[in-house]
């Protein structure tokens, strides 16, 4: 008797997890808005920032600074495709609590570990928001338009010639891991923010800026003749970035990928940057998605199950900026628009899980991370389930969808040009720790030869 009762409680455990599982009808926005909605409900039950005593913006360990950002920037998306305002109040609450004295996104409880990156994905949500016209935060507190503003002027005055002819450094500061390493996301955010700055201001000092990067980009062969976007390189002697890391990885190819777009946008120019993005695009869909199936993979890690905390987040951002790139350039619809449709498939198919721990979502709607296997991998966390969000949300993009506004075509976020030149008040820094400089994020070698090892165990 016992024993058939627990028999059919497991049963009724399956079909409940099965009536759970995130189910998509593609062609029906209502159904893909409410698939949306309980897999952005399982993401933001990781965020305790709005928990009494924790600190607004901030995600739980293991989770860098950096990924938060991220995940406000895809929750004011989510708002912008979605119209579900349900996430409203925690974004804007944690993107102004993490603003910082100086209202730069580099507030002091970050800045010991901070990287040029870190500040970028902040400073990226802080754009998309006045680009999506996300409500404004009240006359007294920073603007959306200002805050990326600073991020661009701080960029702007750390471009460093000393070494490698320009470039920014991967850490802002001398102290942490990687300051020796100029990379292709540290300068990917400054390429994307300054496109964005100019489309939206019409300022030509931001187009003159993003030009500039990619120059130095392809100057020091961190994007490739063939528009393979490289890692980054070591800035020290002899190799003074003439040796790049070759790693390929998702983010880089889509951060570039939608700088280029805006850039074609903005200037409307042919023969330059619509050849770029023709270019970029054409290498990211041959590297990242798989033949037959348009599955996205990130193949540097992915295939050898090497992929760490960070790298478990990256295909999200590459869907984000490959429906913002379709956006700016309406012709690469054709092209993206399937790539989105087969992502929201396959993602949805990955949201199944109930793991036993790691997981506050509602069961059987728990996200995997590879979308190759049709179904739930085990693997849970903020990465995946802000990836599959994504995956869902920007297949709502439509060429009937409204691009980013601009201050000239309804945008009302207010700017300031001077934002984040003045001298900054989070300098001087007490003592730095041996856990300070573990928890600036993982070293370029650490990535080296976890990658490398994997891939010597599976040729073996």
């Amino acid at each position: 008797m016992r024993t058939s009762l627990l028999r059919a409680a497991g049963a009724a455990c399956l079909l409940s997890q099965t009536a759970n599982a995130v189910q998509v009808t593609l062609s029906d926005t209502a159904s893909v808005k409410s698939a949306a909605s309980t897999v952005a409900y399982g993401l933001v039950k990781y965020y305790t920032g709005n928990n009494t005593g924790d600190t607004p913006g901030n995600l739980p360990s293991p989770y860098f600074w950096w990924e938060a950002g991220a995940m406000f920037g895809t929750l004011i998306d989510y708002w912008f495709l979605t119209g579900d305002e349900t996430y409203n109040n925690i974004t804007t609450q944690a993107m102004l609590h993490q603003v910082g004295d100086d209202d730069d996104f580099m507030p002091t409880n970050q800045t010991r570990t901070e990287g040029n990156d870190d500040q970028g994905f902040w400073g990226m949500a802080a754009m998309s928001a006045a680009e999506n016209n996300y409500p404004n935060p009240p006359s007294d507190q920073p603007q959306w338009l200002a805050l990326a503003q600073a991020v661009f002027n701080e960029y702007a005055s750390r471009w460093d010639t000393t070494t490698c002819n320009g470039g920014l450094r991967w850490q802002i500061f001398q102290f942490n891991n990687g300051f020796n390493y100029k990379n292709s996301i540290a300068n990917g955010c400054f390429f994307n923010i300054a496109a964005r700055l100019a489309r939206y201001t019409g300022n030509q000092t931001y187009a003159d800026w993003a030009e500039k990067v990619w120059d130095w980009e392809t100057g020091v062969g961190l994007i490739t003749p063939d528009y393979k976007i490289y890692d980054g390189a070591t800035d020290t002697a002899p190799t003074n970035c003439t040796n790049p890391d070759t790693f390929q990885w998702s983010y880089n190819a889509g951060i570039y990928l939608h700088g280029a777009a805006v850039m074609y946008n903005f200037t409307e120019d042919s023969a330059t940057w619509k050849t770029r993005l023709d270019g970029l695009l054409a290498a990211t869909t041959s590297h990242f998605f798989t033949n037959g199936t348009n599955i996205l993979v990130e193949q540097a890690c992915e295939t050898v199950n090497l992929c760490d905390n960070d790298q478990q987040s990256f295909k999200g951002y590459m869907l984000r900026w490959l429906s913002g790139a379709a956006q700016m350039a309406p012709y690469l619809f054709p092209t993206v628009t399937p790539l989105l449709q087969a992502n929201a498939a396959a993602a949805a198919l990955a949201c199944t899980g109930s793991p036993a721990s790691g997981f506050n979502g509602m069961a059987g709607t728990a996200c995997g991370f590879k979308w190759t296997t049709g179904a739930f991998d085990g693997e849970v966390g903020v990465g995946e389930q802000m990836n599959a969000l994504s995956a869902l949300m920007y297949s709502l993009v439509q060429p009937t969808t409204a691009a980013a506004v601009t201050s000239s075509s309804g945008g009302t976020s207010q700017g300031n040009p001077e934002a984040g030149t003045k001298p900054s008040t989070v300098l001087t820094l007490a003592p730095i720790t041996t856990g300070d400089r573990v928890a600036a994020g993982f070293a370029t070698t650490a990535i080296v030869f976890s990658i490398l090892g994997g891939s010597v165990f599976v040729l073996k």
